[in-house]
């Protein structure tokens, strides 16, 4: 009895060293690889790198923006911040500082879409979002606005969004709201608007239609004083000439 009470308890010690062996095996394997971010904030941009990678980290600058207090070439903030734990091989994003702003933000307004990167970008400065906007009146592909504006001081990054005209479609309508019309004065807006008679459903109103289901249809022909209880397209909505339109009416 004796002899099997001590393989028992020679059995439980060996399973306890087996799964301390394997937890500290899994604590070196999660934080064994971790490193500590180190504080890169007012190193130059080659300093950084330089010690981003002596840290086993890899380096990236992000963004760039100008500042009157932090010199030229400078990193003005990081992520991750310095101190956090992160894992061996992980990339740390920089914001460069550029100095004073020098370069004057051009007037592109009026200029094709691709002068106006063009211009922006023989000046050093970087394009932004570009926009686009139906617009009477402008040439197609023409700035017609820009952010921030021409001689702009103090300005925040080195970028200049662009908003872009674009023909407007002279064949584009807003779907008006025909419920509550009559079918057959309806039919004559749509054909001298350009757009079409689609499908007709009459609603059947001697059936019930309780619980708020919509009202079943029959095959009753509609007749022009059959009024529309629901359209489709919905108003508001945006349709082109040549569309067509379904109705359900009342008998």
């Amino acid at each position: 009895m004796k002899a099997v009470f001590k393989l028992l308890l020679l059995v439980l010690v060996l399973v306890m060293v087996a799964m301390v062996s394997a937890l500290t095996a899994m604590h070196f394997a999660i934080h064994g690889h971790e490193v500590v971010v180190p504080k890169l904030v007012g190193m130059t941009t080659g300093e950084a790198e330089r010690t981003a990678l002596a840290n086993g980290l890899q380096f990236e600058v992000e963004r760039q923006y100008y500042s009157p207090s932090i010199p030229e070439g400078k990193v003005m903030s990081q992520v991750p911040e310095a101190g956090e734990k992160v894992r061996r091989g992980w990339q740390v994003r920089v914001a460069q500082s550029l100095g004073p702003q020098r370069v004057a933000i051009p007037d592109v307004t009026g200029q094709t879409s691709r002068a106006a990167q063009l211009n922006i970008t023989r000046r050093g400065l970087e394009v932004g979002t570009v926009a686009t906007v139906p617009l009477a009146g402008s040439s197609s592909d023409t700035v017609v606005a820009q952010s921030p504006p021409s001689n702009a001081r103090e300005v925040a990054a080195p970028r200049i969004s662009l908003l872009v005209a674009q023909p407007v479609d002279a064949n584009a309508y807003i779907m008006p709201n025909f419920v509550g019309q009559p079918l057959g004065a309806t039919k004559q807006v749509l054909q001298s608007s350009g757009m079409k008679l689609g499908s007709v459903k009459v609603a059947d109103s001697s059936a019930s239609s309780g619980g708020g289901t919509p009202a079943p249809t029959s095959d009753i022909p509609p007749s022009p004083s059959s009024l529309i209880l629901s359209q489709e397209p919905a108003a508001g909505q945006r349709i082109v000439s040549g569309s067509a339109v379904n109705f359900k009416v009342s008998r």
